[in-house]
């Protein structure tokens, strides 16, 4: 199975931390070897790095530790293949337009005899995790042709998380760059940090981060992980089939 990382926060942070021990994950501690990416929302606009190699061992992965992006909203996903071959085109996070911004995706799971129409969108590779991801926004591209807010959006999201999972394994993230989108089908884990902060050590490398340096008591950041990045902090674990909206940092509907 792969592995998940999101953040929604409510001013631009950077993920260095949690990147760091994730990437631990991709052939050092964890047997995710078959390529990385992660995604950093700037605005409107999107960084987007990918590699089709181990994460650590990565000359792109070790860049970007060294590069601390801040963002409001952060997809990063880590692979262990099951289906489609391990190449660049294979690695998620996906990203596609719709209503003149860029919806990122990563899914962690597998899933069996998923047919969707190919009406406008289509993948490029040959993943079940690109496929669920094109036909998501061709269902939604269908029932709302020009831009609606999120919460208009997620009868529509939530039926179709709940047909994927049906038919396999799917926990995901998705976003816009103003909102972050969860699902959970299996397993999927999150923690908010808020004033009073304090410090955190990774599980995977030993690091530890004090974030009351780092923050100010106003900072409210939620990161989303497959399973914990810390040993010392408590994460909520999301039960089978429970979804959630967040907006900088904050859950704003869920169910």
């Amino acid at each position: 199975m792969c592995e998940l990382l999101g953040m929604s926060a409510n001013v631009p942070t950077d993920i260095v931390f949690s990147f760091t021990g994730l990437m631990q994950r991709g052939g050092r501690t964890g047997p995710h070897r078959d390529g990385w990416g992660i995604a950093f929302y700037e605005g409107r606009g999107l960084r987007l790095f990918q590699d089709p190699t181990a994460s650590s061992e990565s000359e792109v992965a070790s860049l970007v530790q060294r590069y601390p992006i801040k963002s409001e909203v952060v997809i990063g996903h880590i692979r262990q293949a099951n289906v489609g071959k391990v190449c660049l085109s294979n690695t998620h996070p996906f990203v596609r337009e719709l209503w003149g911004r860029n919806w990122c995706f990563a899914h962690n799971g597998q899933l069996a005899g998923l047919v969707g129409e190919k009406t406008f969108y289509r993948p490029v590779g040959d993943t079940d995790s690109e496929a669920a991801f094109c036909d998501l926004l061709n269902r939604v591209r269908e029932a709302f042709p020009e831009p609606v807010e999120a919460e208009t959006l997620l009868p529509v999201l939530v039926q179709a998380c709940a047909d994927y999972r049906e038919k396999g394994v799917f926990n995901c993230l998705l976003s816009d760059g103003d909102w972050l989108f969860c699902f959970c089908s299996t397993k999927l884990v999150h923690i908010t940090r808020r004033a009073p902060f304090g410090a955190a050590r990774l599980k995977d490398v030993d690091l530890i981060v004090d974030f009351q340096s780092q923050t100010t008591p106003n900072d409210v950041v939620t990161v989303i992980a497959t399973e914990a990045l810390t040993e010392n902090e408590t994460w909520l674990r999301y039960a089978p089939g429970q979804w959630a909206l967040w907006r900088h940092g904050e859950c704003v509907a869920s169910g």
